[in-house]
């Protein structure tokens, strides 16, 4: 079981990484600002509950396979740039009307999509590798590990809830589709700068 002090630093981690601009948060905002909250919902499940496996499976020695395979590391670097662009083009073009019902409004993205995009969102990494490594005691007990999941789980949740609540609250601003362009590609670029330390470090 892991010590108070080290559950408050590890729940203030915990915030920090997961309020603070990201992949996850950016597509949860443009997906509040395009389909509402109700229907972002499975999307901001899937990033909470996937990034919780993914803390648990790094925990377990996960991580050890990159390190063990260094080459996988970098395919999986060359993936998250390549699916990071892609989802920066869908949002940039993305429709700038609200009605879900029409055929180009797209989908939002599910639950499972959500869940799998953590493995190749570069942010997601190293919050899971930093809260196993830094905040898990060196032997990592099963019940260390799971209270650092659970903890990571409880705070994530509402975290990512408040950016697409965000998105959801601009809908009022975006009452045009020369706002909600704008919109789309201020975040289709915000999206772009997280890759940034994959590509230049």
């Amino acid at each position: 079981m892991l010590q108070t002090n080290i559950l408050v630093a590890l729940a203030g981690f915990c915030f920090v990484s997961s309020i603070t601009p990201g992949p996850n948060n950016l597509m949860l905002l443009s997906s509040g600002a395009r389909f509402g909250f109700v229907r972002t919902v499975p999307h901001l499940l899937g990033v909470a509950i996937g990034f919780t496996v993914m803390v648990v499976l790094v925990g377990v020695g996960f991580a050890g396979v990159f390190e063990a395979v260094p080459q996988l590391h970098q395919v999986l670097r060359i993936i998250s740039v390549v699916y990071v662009l892609y989802l920066s083009w869908k949002i940039a073009t993305g429709p700038t009307h609200f009605d879900g019902d029409r055929r180009d409004a797209g989908k939002p993205m599910s639950f499972i999509q959500a869940a799998l995009f953590q493995w190749v969102n570069p942010k997601a990494w190293t919050m899971a590798v930093t809260a196993v490594t830094g905040y898990s005691p060196s032997h990592n007990s099963l019940i260390a590990l799971a209270s650092t999941a659970i903890i990571f789980g409880t705070v994530n949740l509402p975290c990512v809830g408040l950016w697409a609540a965000l998105g959801t609250r601009l809908r009022s601003v975006l009452s045009s589709p020369t706002r909600f362009r704008i919109f789309n590609v201020s975040a289709a670029l915000l999206l772009v700068a997280t890759v940034y330390p994959l590509v230049f470090h």
